[in-house]
């Protein structure tokens, strides 16, 4: 919880070790990011750092909304170029961010980082074990053995007439379906956290990070990594 970064997934590759094995890593571009807010024990009650990732683009976000003029329109667009609110930063002097997280830190941590100091890849070392958190790849909707990993029924010709469904639902007299049956529906999309990965190489000029191993989320998702 002492430090973290805000990155993109920029895919997965292979590197050897020093005894020439090949190991799979997942490339992040981590960073850089800028501290936008500062929690504190005397105003929040607790210590953290809100971290922006990625410039937004200031023409989208000077553009009028559609629709007549008026007030509520205006205040609307005079968000949007300040940063958003409170989730989006509000200070005026740091450039709108397209993502902002907040990240957890002890409070000497969060002492050796000001509003506009620049975050960087070379936070964490080689070895190091980390945190990566991310949102999955969206499946749509999908049936129970896909989704739960159900065998199916008998393939068999004139056996059985059903293959993939997923048969009783339990209990008939309560005469509803109970909490937690694993049953079709939405699949993916949902926020994984995969935990103790392994830093095997860190790129401070380019701010890349090389983690063992596969993170959530498809090439391009936006992903939070953070120390143990």
């Amino acid at each position: 919880m002492g430090k973290g970064i805000l990155g993109k997934k920029l895919g997965m590759t292979q590197v050897f070790d020093d005894a020439g094995s090949a190991v799979p890593v997942t490339v992040i571009q981590a960073g850089p990011c800028i501290v936008v807010q500062k929690k504190t024990i005397e105003r929040d009650g607790y210590t953290a750092l809100q971290i922006g990732f990625e410039e937004a683009d200031r023409r989208r976000m000077t553009q009028p909304l559609q629709g007549h003029f008026d007030a509520a329109n205006e205040q609307a667009r005079q968000r949007r170029v300040s940063g958003g609110g409170e989730e989006a930063g509000q200070i005026q002097q740091i450039a709108p961010m397209k993502t902002i997280r907040e990240v957890p830190v002890f409070q000497a941590d969060g002492e050796e980082y000001d509003v506009g100091d620049e975050i960087r890849a070379d936070i964490f070392e080689p070895g190091e074990k980390v945190d990566v958190m991310g949102t999955s790849k969206g499946k749509g909707f999908a049936g129970v053995m896909k989704r739960h990993g159900f065998k199916g029924g008998p393939a068999s010709h004139g056996a059985s007439k059903i293959h993939r469904k997923p048969q009783s639902s339990g209990g008939t007299d309560a005469a509803r379906t109970f909490k937690g049956t694993r049953k079709p529906g939405h699949m993916g999309n949902a926020r994984v956290t995969v935990k103790g990965l392994t830093v095997v190489r860190v790129d401070g000029e380019q701010n890349l990070l090389l983690l063992r191993g596969h993170v959530p989320g498809a090439t391009g998702g936006i992903v939070l990594i953070r120390g143990r």
